[in-house]
């Protein structure tokens, strides 16, 4: 189905992202970065746009994609990724001689660590690659402050320090707190507290290494310590200054999401679905970039299962896109059925990568159940109540629903409340509220018994609709109340009915003692939650009001000759008892005559 734009600018998300204009044969003209996507795709649709430039390819826009990434950073890298691999028409051309600057750990003895444009495959480790210099030139000093690390080879030939059989130290000298590296000796007694051996260096390359994956556990533990001494030695700057570097640790990200040149070639495949529809994300990496990504809607025929639709959609995206990858990131083993190597990954960068994907499969599915709400209205309700139907097991879908909720303080002015949902949304004029006439006291079960009784055997005598389902904001015993009334009006078996306790948002059933835990983010129990926060909102409403009038006509208990009838009309009039006192005394006597209108006036000035 194709979606007008102006539906789909109504429900792009507002993450930061990568978005791609393609004209009518899916070729993308246009890749472009965004700290919103949202506002950046709009800002291309407005009327005040003027631009030739920006007019045409707008005009030659027939389809939006877009993919949502952890951060601004992470866009930016995206972006530059896949404009070098489609070279779009409407962007600037990037060649692969622009590229990002990574961090490298050098495959060698007393490795030296740098940064670098340039990625070599000679065993190397490569951390980035990154956006912002700056930020790392910072981390780079904060690693050469705390480890004396080389970044030359000094005065021994590569030859000898190549060699394992010769044992080098290198040579540091420590100056106010840094490392000075004067270069490579043999062991030398007299420098021995100079000398670092090549375990206790490589132990140093290490603690880097890990700062580098963000592990900062260790690292953070030896600067807290000196800060400490630093601080007992009131050489406050100096405590100032590392305190300083723990906040940049603790702000660092140490590498990107969207690239890595760790992973090679992979593609990652996720799944999330609802009765009708799959959601499928699959993003393509070559060479450590992303460079494609791709969402997917597919009608379910019969009540197939994620994995094994995924596994058609495996196959059918390969040969589409041509992917050559012989490793595949998903959610499912599929290794005896398809003849390539599968990973669920639990933690590290491939896992990043599947959540990645699973992120923008739910945000594809959040989009377009918008715009089907937005298009077909109508589509939307009945696969809400089919979902409803579906997850409360019910017999039929719950078109009419209505809640309770019972209001008291401290068991004075007790009121019951009933909010009316059709089709999911409020239907404001069906609310009724109740005056608890039975109850004394706060006793919110005999208070919820009495409000269901009354409410359900006045429809049956006046021979109205009767609701699909029945909430009562409540746990066990409220639900218990209630059937009780449904038992005595012989309704038992014909209304569901549940109760959703407040702690756990626990959905409980008539005898079931295992009350339903429902997804936080399940658009049934977000519906459940909308009519229990209403039911409380409307009773809690009406006690407000019950209780001002109370304290009203009490206020006004002591005067002899003003009936309950003049009361009743003052309170009409003047709403609160605040306000009577602050009005003039010709206008009460206009409203309830000079004789009642002093005798007020005289009470409330010597009570007040």
């Amino acid at each position: 189905m194709a979606i007008p734009t102006s539906i789909i600018l109504k429900t792009i998300p507002e993450d930061p992202g990568v978005y791609q204009f393609l004209n009518e044969n899916k070729k993308i003209i246009y890749v472009g970065k965004a700290k919103n996507l949202k506002k950046r795709v709009s800002s291309y649709f407005q009327k005040s746009i003027k631009s030739r430039k920006t007019l045409n390819l707008v005009k030659s826009t027939k389809f939006i994609e877009h993919v949502v990434v952890k951060s601004e950073s992470d866009a930016l890298l995206l972006e530059n990724s896949l404009i070098k691999e489609n070279q779009p028409k409407y962007n600037i051309l990037l060649r692969d001689d622009k590229t990002y600057p990574w961090i490298c750990i050098k495959k060698e003895r007393f490795p030296r660590i740098f940064l670098t444009r340039k990625f070599i495959k000679d065993g190397s480790e490569y951390f980035g690659p990154y956006t912002n210099v700056k930020v790392i030139n910072i981390l780079l000093n904060i690693i050469r402050t705390l480890y004396p690390i080389r970044n030359s080879n000094y005065n021994f030939s590569q030859k000898k320090i190549n060699n394992p059989k010769n044992k080098i130290f290198l040579n540091v000298h420590k100056n106010n707190g840094h490392s000075l590296i004067l270069g490579f000796r043999e062991f030398d007694k007299s420098l021995i507290n100079n000398l670092v051996s090549e375990k206790s260096y490589n132990k140093n390359i290490q603690h880097t290494r890990d700062i580098l994956n963000g592990k900062f556990a260790n690292i953070k533990s030896v600067l807290k310590k000196k800060m400490l001494i630093f601080s007992n030695d009131l050489e406050f700057e100096k405590a100032q200054n590392i305190k300083e570097k723990l906040l940049l640790l603790e702000n660092y990200q140490s590498k990107s999401t969207v690239v890595s040149q760790r992973l090679s070639n992979i593609d990652v495949f996720s799944i999330i679905s609802d009765l009708d529809f799959a959601f499928i994300n699959y993003l393509q990496i070559i060479n450590g970039r992303i460079i494609r990504f791709h969402n997917q809607e597919v009608r379910k025929r019969m009540d197939e299962s994620d994995e094994k639709i995924l596994s058609h959609i495996i196959l059918s995206s390969r040969d589409k896109f041509n992917s050559q990858s012989k490793i595949i990131i998903s959610p499912f083993d599929y290794k005896k059925l398809i003849n390539l190597k599968f990973i669920i990954p639990k933690s590290g960068d491939m896992k990043k990568l599947l959540d990645l994907s699973f992120k923008n499969a739910k945000i594809f599915r959040l989009e377009r159940n918008k715009q089907i709400q937005l298009i077909d209205p109508e589509k939307h309700v009945n696969r809400i109540m089919e979902q409803m139907k579906n997850d409360l097991k019910l017999k039929c879908e719950p078109r009419h629903i209505e809640c309770f909720d019972i209001s008291n303080i401290q068991g004075t002015n007790n009121v019951a409340s009933c909010v009316v949902f059709k089709d999911g949304k409020p239907a404001k004029k069906l609310y009724r509220k109740f005056n608890i006439k039975t109850i004394k006291g706060q006793n919110d079960f005999g208070s919820m018994e009495e409000v269901v009784f009354r409410r359900y055997s006045r429809i049956l005598n006046e021979e109205k609709e009767l609701p699909n389902l029945i909430v009562i904001d409540g746990g066990k015993g409220q639900l218990s109340s209630a059937l009780k009334s449904l038992n005595e009006l012989h309704l038992l078996n014909i209304i569901p009915i549940l109760g959703i306790a407040k702690r756990l948002e626990e959905l409980y059933f008539p005898n079931d003692p295992i009350p339903l835990y429902l997804n936080k983010k399940s658009e049934t129990l977000k519906i459940i939650q909308q009519l229990r926060n209403e039911a409380h909102r409307f009773g809690i409403s009406f006690h407000r009001d019950k209780r001002s009038n109370s304290s009203f006509t009490s206020g006004l208990d002591g005067i002899k000759g003003i009936g309950e009838n003049t009361k009743n009309k003052i309170l009409k009039k003047f709403k609160s008892l605040s306000r009577l006192k602050n009005i003039s005394a010709k206008e009460l006597i206009n409203e309830i005559g000079k004789s009642k209108a002093q005798k007020i006036i005289n009470y409330l000035k010597h009570n007040n």
